[in-house]
């Protein structure tokens, strides 16, 4: 095991965080396209531990259920009744025996900013000194209402952590503030949690005075400054989760954008921590990319689309669009106003156009659905043209069925092609069909009443209205013998 490897690292997410006001637990709740508890665990992994324990409390079995969702690795303690964070860290390290030889860093569970490379730092600065405890600090603009951090000054030794109610006036100037996060030596937790006492005003059990109880006893307790302060904030509301979601999001857009992507306004651009792009891409306004979704080199989404689990092949271009796990291939075209639905792979320079709703769909190369469509559980060949106002009617009130065009087929507007049917290669179908049987290859096929005028019925039956008399009108105009 390397020197910095900890032997474990224990979550704390046993709060209720009640001044969320919801009925989901505090740290369930999203940003970025992650719970503010796995944001903690992915910046927990990147230091590999022996062991990875979450303390949980309050709505466990959801907390438990969502763990083994995102990390099934993790372990999982319970404080049946939150006695405060010292007794919090004892029921993690008795899940795994009651202490382990090695490092054991202690984070929270609501501090979605804390990076991997901070609490590297904060490892490597623990095994480098040789300190008990090493305390991650931070240097912030306004201390008000954190605990200060009261060094030696010869040494640079952490001698107490201060609450701001019981600072003085020179212990208030002070703006290194304790986070809550912590680099212990395994054995020496252990023992010392087992001297914190309980006559405090909450009666609880403080991991603070953990450090005590070890400087007391002779050993060192060191401190590792993060770069920058935001990393340590906690979530306890509303404002602070969005306060936190755009310092995260402007984290990602900045990577991406060093990374050689044009994000035409991060300010209204938000992207989840999952998604990825290639060089050249272009992110335009009012875009957000959700979940696992894929942006290839020179492809463009945007303005104004909602991208979920949507991979958009390289030079594609997708505007004002809404999709939810579908394939857009290269050089296609999505939109304005497009709806791709699960199962939508659109092929090579296809287009998918305006107010067109797919799912289910394999659309081939060079096709096109140009406007106002429906196409579902359907196959679609090479260079076909579906006309306006097309539906794929693929429901029977019990059982999807499936539709198949063949490849340079032409179809007119105002079909309804009900499954499960198919249209054979280069056939055309008449505007106004209805399609209920097969089309052979090469045919033309015709579904749709013949045309009768009645002639005088507006007369008879609308005498007086408009119409009836532009009809008059227009019988007394002699006509065009040009």
């Amino acid at each position: 095991m390397s020197a910095i490897r900890p032997a474990a690292v224990v979550v704390l997410a046993a709060g209720e965080g009640t001044r969320m006001k919801s009925a989901t637990p505090k740290v369930l709740h999203d940003i970025c396209g992650r719970s503010l508890v796995g944001h903690v665990l992915a910046a927990a992994r990147e230091l590999d531990p022996e062991n990875l324990v979450v303390v949980v409390g309050h709505a466990r079995e959801k907390v438990v259920g969502h763990l083994a969702e995102i990390d099934p690795g993790v372990r999982t303690a319970v404080q049946a009744e939150q006695n405060g964070t010292g007794h919090a860290v004892r029921m993690g390290l008795e899940e795994l025996g009651g202490g382990v030889d090695g490092t054991v860093v202690v984070v929270c569970g609501d501090t979605p900013l804390l990076s991997g490379e901070t609490l590297l730092a904060l490892a490597s600065t623990h095994s480098a000194d040789g300190n008990a405890v090493t305390v991650l600090t931070a240097e912030v603009p306004d201390a008000t209402g954190y605990g200060r951090i009261v060094r030696d000054g010869a040494s640079g030794a952490v001698t107490a952590i201060v609450e701001h109610k019981d600072a003085s006036d020179s212990q208030r100037a002070i703006r290194e503030i304790n986070s809550g996060v912590f680099a212990f030596d395994g054995r020496l937790l252990a023992d010392a949690l087992g001297k914190v006492r309980t006559d405090n005003s909450q009666g609880e059990e403080y991991l603070t005075d953990v450090l005590g109880i070890l400087r007391e006893a002779g050993h060192r307790v060191g401190a590792s400054v993060a770069a920058d302060h935001r990393e340590i904030a906690g979530i306890n509301n509303r404002v602070q989760l969005a306060e936190a979601r755009r310092i995260l999001n402007d984290r990602l857009l900045t990577r991406a954008m060093l990374a050689g992507v044009s994000v035409v306004d991060p300010a209204t651009t938000w992207v989840d921590v999952t998604v990825t792009f290639e060089p050249d891409a272009v992110v335009h306004p009012g875009t957000q990319l959700l979940g696992a979704t894929h942006v290839a080199e020179g492809a463009e989404v945007g303005p104004h689309c909602r991208l979920k689990d949507t991979r958009v092949g390289a030079g594609a271009r997708v505007d004002n669009t809404v999709a939810d796990t579908a394939e857009v291939g290269p050089e296609a075209k999505v939109g304005p106003f497009a709806y791709l639905r699960p199962g939508t792979r659109i092929g090579l320079k296809a287009k998918v156009g305006t107010y067109v709703e797919t799912k289910n769909a394999t659309i081939g190369e060079g096709t096109k659905i140009p406007h106002l469509s429906y196409v579902g559980d359907a196959t679609i060949g090479e260079y076909s043209n579906i006309g306006a106002a097309s539906v794929f009617v693929n429901y029977d009130g019990q059982e999807k069925h499936h539709t198949t065009i063949g490849s340079h087929c032409r179809t007119g507007s105002d079909n309804m092609f009900v499954a499960p049917v198919t249209v054979g290669d280069g056939a055309y179908t008449a505007a106004g069909s209805v399609i209920t049987k097969d089309v052979p290859p090469g045919s033309l096929a015709v579904a749709r009443g013949q045309q009768r005028n009645i002639e005088g019925w507006v007369a008879r039956k609308r005498p007086g209205s408009a119409a009836a008399k532009a009809a008059e009108t227009a019988s007394r105009e002699p006509a065009d013998e040009s």
